[in-house]
């Protein structure tokens, strides 16, 4: 069919003419054969008769075909047309009170729209997150390696004979390798939470253990900064539902976090507590000394690679996705991470844990 008849015909509703047509056809056939054998009317008189009352037929027929399903028909063909175009709108729920297979059809076509509309809006979700994280992967990877790259350069046109300038050369190329090895051990993390591949296995932990073995771990990090690391005393029998992993991976990033941008003679300080309205959760906050963070980028430095001070964060090996994880880390267990903060006084970082006990804990 040409474009120029299609348009034509726009205004007719085909299916109620095709109805329409198909009753008034069966009843002009039998009115006649009626009309002609039981009522002795001429075949003449039996045509005209069965003609006049097939087209009244005919317009009845159209007439409550149109009504009962026109603009159900309509609400369809938008909807196959929106779905094509990659277009949604919101549609109201169809309340028929006819209840038949075109309200079926309708309502199954607007669950349709929702769906797709849903499925296309995560396929977006998901390539816009692909396309930033190349984004600040490529560009987070380009500082390091460009660094390692200058110093071997340097040392191959003539600086590898100067011992104390090879070995001094050889030290930042290596603080840069290692850079590089932890920014893609957090790439890959980051990346497996993001899109749901890490899973949690939750298990009953006591907590101080886990907090204990990172406070042993990271004593010579702090001692190393002359930063004063403090955990205050708490009930060593508190039993906490998590991830034993993912939690030390939490407590870690957060307390590094405090040592790495914290002031010279600064101190980190870990306290376990927990709310009088929320007795089901342990707390655990982890409270520094450092350089602090502005109101306006607190909501910020949950995102990947953003840096307060990214001068500074570089100079010390930061990767930028530290609190990312935490954010991610404590979504998936479904909890709680705040950030309080103020500039060049320090911040202080609260997670919330589901406890496995119903042992007394030092209350806030």
């Amino acid at each position: 069919m040409s474009k120029h008849s299609s348009k034509k015909q726009k205004g007719i509703y085909r299916f109620g003419l095709r109805i329409g047509l198909t009753i008034s056809a069966i009843c002009a056939v039998l009115l006649f054969f009626v009309s002609w054998l039981g009522y002795n009317f001429t075949p003449k008189e039996a045509g005209a008769f069965s003609a006049l009352m097939a087209g009244i037929f005919f317009l009845v027929a159209y007439a409550v075909t149109y009504y009962n399903s026109h603009k159900r028909f309509k609400i369809l063909e938008h909807l196959f047309k929106n779905i094509a175009r990659k277009r949604f709108m919101e549609y109201e729920d169809i309340n028929s009170f006819r209840h038949d297979e075109v309200d079926y059809l309708v309502k199954q076509g607007i669950k349709s729209s929702r769906t797709i509309e849903r499925e296309i809006q995560r396929l977006n979700r998901i390539e816009n997150y692909r396309k930033e994280f190349i984004g600040d992967i490529s560009h987070e990877l380009k500082t390091p390696i460009f660094a390692i790259q200058g110093f071997i350069e340097t040392l191959l046109n003539g600086a590898l004979e100067d011992e104390e300038v090879n070995r001094n050369f050889l030290k930042k190329a290596m603080r840069n390798v290692n850079r590089l090895i932890y920014l893609t051990k957090d790439l890959m993390e980051i990346s497996k939470l993001e899109t749901g591949e890490l899973k949690s296995e939750i298990e009953e932990i006591y907590l101080y253990e886990v907090l204990n073995d990172i406070i042993e771990s990271l004593t010579y990090k702090a001692e190393k900064e002359n930063i004063q690391l403090i955990v205050n005393d708490f009930d060593k029998n508190i039993q906490i539902k998590a991830d034993k992993n993912q939690v030390k991976q939490v407590l870690i990033n957060l307390i590094e976090n405090g040592i790495k941008y914290n002031i010279p003679e600064g101190k980190v300080e870990v306290t376990v507590f927990t709310k009088p309205k929320e007795k089901e959760r342990v707390f655990i906050s982890v409270k520094d000394t450092g350089i602090g963070i502005d109101e306006k980028d607190i909501p910020r430095v949950t995102e990947r690679f953003f840096r307060v001070d990214k001068s500074r964060s570089r100079e010390r090996g930061g990767t930028g996705l530290g609190l990312a994880i935490v954010k991610h880390i404590m979504e998936a267990h479904g909890e709680k991470f705040t950030i309080k903060s103020e500039p060049n006084k320090g911040s202080t970082f609260t997670i919330s844990l589901r406890r496995a006990d119903n042992v007394h804990v030092l209350s806030d």
